[in-house]
């Protein structure tokens, strides 16, 4: 392992952007799981309807939040060899790129767009989700803090 710490490139007071922006998509695509499970056991279509949104809105803030990973990413040369830094990277675009699906399939009517298929994306893009949070975590108080990898 590269001895060298990881370190955040743009920041606002010393916070990474990156992370300021984070917690709107995990609270956005885990509430379109949740008004999915709830819409999956109940006839109302407003659920499809708050899930759809909340996919919208987690990846507006999702996408901008990417972007700003990936340039403290690039900027760091302490992540060039494989290791945790690649993880999350790649398991971050794995669930923008679910959620966007999830997206199209929440664009479909009603039950069809959330009974099976929709809740099967909402699950996976929570699941991998809280892998990318757990590595995202050890990259910034694990690696950051020069404890053990």
């Amino acid at each position: 392992m590269d001895p060298r710490p990881f370190r955040p490139r743009l920041t606002i007071g010393g916070v990474p952007v990156h992370a300021m922006l984070v917690p709107f998509p995990i609270a956005c695509f885990t509430g379109a799981m949740l008004c999915d499970i709830v819409y999956s056991l109940s006839p109302q279509v407003q659920w499809a309807n708050f899930a759809q949104w909340l996919l919208v809105f987690g990846m507006l803030f999702g996408v901008p939040a990417a972007v700003f990973g990936l340039v403290d990413f690039l900027g760091n040369r302490a992540v060039t060899r494989p290791g945790t830094g690649w993880l999350h990277l790649g398991g971050n675009a794995v669930v923008l790129v679910l959620a966007l699906i999830n997206n199209f399939i929440h664009a479909r009517d009603g039950w069809t767009g959330v009974v099976p298929t929709g809740i099967t994306l909402s699950v996976l893009t929570v699941v991998v989700m809280v892998g990318t949070g757990f590595l995202g975590h050890r990259l910034a108080y694990v690696h950051q803090r020069g404890g053990r990898p």
